[in-house]
């Protein structure tokens, strides 16, 4: 068994069997926005995203929250910082570097914390 250097590992299960997958969690829908712990966090979904597809040839979330639809469909439009690839040039469209949206934007989910921790946001956010 390999040293862990004093970390505790999240995983609880024995790797050498197999466990069943555990059951989806339920995701947490409203109508709000989440509120956020901390500047420049990614927004949370607010809504279930099974079944979308997000790869190098489509996107689903743009088919309501890029800047031609949002409107259509009161949805969120992306953010301007969207349009600025990594050497700072706006671009016309999504930037490559930001067209998997899925990177940084989760579903909140309905479950408990993998570990117990005593974050606080900074005093302009609570």
């Amino acid at each position: 068994m390999a040293e862990t250097g004093g970390i505790d590992s999240l995983r609880t299960i024995d790797l050498s069997t197999e466990a069943p997958a555990e059951a989806m969690k339920k995701v947490l829908e409203s109508d709000t926005n989440f509120h956020r712990d901390f500047i420049e966090q990614p927004p949370l979904i607010p809504h279930d995203i099974r079944g979308y597809k997000v790869n190098k040839d489509v996107n689903t979330c743009l088919q309501c929250h890029s800047w031609k639809h949002a409107s259509k469909w009161g949805a969120t439009r992306i953010s301007v910082t969207h349009f600025y690839d990594r050497d700072g040039k706006q671009r016309a469209d999504v930037a490559p570097n930001r067209y998997f949206c899925l990177q940084c934007h989760v579903p909140q989910a309905d479950t408990v914390p993998l570990q117990k921790n005593n974050f606080e946001p900074v005093d302009s956010l609570k």
